[in-house]
């Protein structure tokens, strides 16, 4: 079952919007029937993995262990505040339509609460004793200290195509109130609430409402990475990242207002397709790359990439959604937390670590994307999983080109010196590698260049057919009453 935010069982994906588009609660914008253009696109017969590559044999990828979300595409804001986006967690579902390879047009042109202390004193952690902290947490969540790293590199990266890192914090705390938004549907579900497809009462367009039980994130031990999860989202705006419009709380639930992403999550697109080939990995690779080179001019780091998070706007971008383990770190932090699958060695092994575990996991998304299973994936435990990444031994397929081997081989590494990404000169190094020639980054920063598939959904009436359909929940929100947990979640 699809899982929210920092759940860490379902995967997500998100549109972009208007540059500044008006809020929720404006009563300036188009109304529902305004103005809707269809992006529906008529899309071939053949699937990502069946343009240009075959499908792999056998595709052992499953996400027993890997959490899902759901997000939100491209909006106004619900009252003048910027976009939103909601993670929904959808658990396996795969779009309508395959994907065209329209990618050539761009050849011419990118702690926790869970606090709950990793022991670092014992030097290196064991897989067996890193498994034993992630299996308590649905989503590999662990625990968080600090201190100083002696192989970490730190050098921020310039981001292209971004705000400046010195932009203003935006105000989202209370915003919205309930009565501002007329509930639709559940999106998704997880262990601490739900996401839902909400209409504004004041714009008429389309949100996407997350809602977290107060009760379940305090027993989850989940209260600083959600707090977290809304201070890393006020904090950022960039055109591949979900935007946070607002939030506000009653004495039960904590509520976050985000777009409303259309197109589904990359993680069904993939699914259906297998595999995906070269030109459309790389497009989506290109993308995500441009979002952690913004993340990382502010010293974030992401720390749960994988295609569950990503979502797809209605034109087939991508938005990174779930923050829900992105944390501020300057230098180096001791947090295990994560997905099995995407963690650097240097998490499981419970050694400091710096931005660096990013550019491992945007290797091991490539890897995925290319083949259709992550490298280091096993049938059995978590446990597993975690000895293969130790060990570090990456096969490669034949049919992998020899430019996203040489590329991978750089960021699927253990040897910190040698990681792309984090070295002196940071993310350029990605960005000037080989299997990138042909993408001209500004180009793809303002999206200039057509996605390679665009989801079947039509823009402006709240289609959400590439979202499973859930039950919906009885109990009725904004009801008043003691709030023993507000004082943990003044921020909202």
């Amino acid at each position: 079952m699809p899982t929210l935010g920092f759940l860490k069982k379902k995967r997500t994906k998100d549109s972009s919007g208007p540059i500044d588009p008006s809020s929720p609660t404006s009563a300036d914008a188009p109304a529902l029937g305004g103005e809707v253009t269809n992006t529906i696109t008529s899309t071939p017969s053949n699937t990502p993995a069946q343009i240009g590559s075959e499908r792999a044999a056998g595709d052992p990828v499953h996400v027993s262990q890997r959490p899902l979300t759901q997000g939100v595409a491209h909006q106004q804001p619900p009252t003048s505040a910027p976009r939103s986006a909601a993670h929904n967690p959808a658990t396996t579902r795969s779009p309508e339509q395959p994907i065209p390879n329209t990618i050539d047009t761009y050849q011419t042109d990118g702690a926790g609460q869970q606090q709950g202390n990793l022991q670092k004193s014992g030097g290196t952690m064991t897989p067996a004793q890193a498994a034993a902290h992630v299996s308590s947490h649905n989503s590999t969540h662990a625990n968080d200290t600090s201190a100083t790293s002696t192989h970490a590199s730190t050098t921020p990266s310039t981001s292209v195509g971004s705000s400046n890192q010195q932009q203003a914090m935006r105000v989202t705390k209370g915003k919205y109130t309930l009565g501002d938004f007329a509930i639709q549907r559940t999106l998704g579900t997880g262990s601490f609430g739900r996401v839902h497809l909400v209409q504004s009462k004041h714009n008429g367009r389309f949100y996407a409402v997350k809602v977290l039980k107060k009760a379940q994130v305090v027993k989850m031990k989940q209260v600083e990475h959600t707090n977290d999860e809304r201070r890393m989202l006020q904090k950022v705006k960039h055109a591949f990242l979900v935007t946070l419009w607002g939030t506000f709380q009653d004495s039960k639930n904590l509520y976050m207002v985000m777009d409303f992403v259309e197109g589904g999550e990359l993680f069904s697109l993939l699914r259906k397709s297998q595999r995906f080939p070269n030109p459309v990995a790389k497009f989506y690779a290109a993308e995500v790359t441009l979002a952690l080179d913004y993340l990382h001019s502010m010293h974030i780091i992401y720390r749960d990439l994988k295609p569950e998070n990503l979502l797809l706007d209605r034109h087939g971008h991508l938005k990174i959604t779930d923050f829900g383990f992105a944390k501020e770190v300057p230098d180096i932090t001791w947090t295990l937390c994560g997905t099995p699958d995407y963690l650097a060695p240097e998490v499981v092994s419970s050694k400091g670590y710096n931005k660096s575990v990013d550019w491992w996991s945007l290797g091991i998304l490539i890897f995925e994307m290319l083949c259709g299973f992550t490298p280091f994936w096993d049938a059995g435990s978590p446990i597993k999983i975690y000895e293969n990444i130790l060990k570090g031994k990456v096969k490669y397929p034949p049919y992998i080109h020899p430019d996203a081997q040489d590329l991978l081989q750089r960021l699927i590494t253990p040897d910190l010196t040698k990681r792309l990404g984090n070295l002196h000169a940071g993310s350029k190094d990605v960005m000037n590698h080989t299997w990138f020639a042909e993408v001209t980054w500004e180009r793809l920063a303002r999206k200039d260049i057509d996605a390679p598939y665009v989801p079947p959904v039509q823009a402006g009436v709240g289609d959400s057919s590439q979202f499973d359909k859930y039950p919906e929940d009885p109990e009725k929100y904004g009801e008043k009453g003691s709030d023993p947990h507000g004082h943990l979640f003044k921020d909202f």
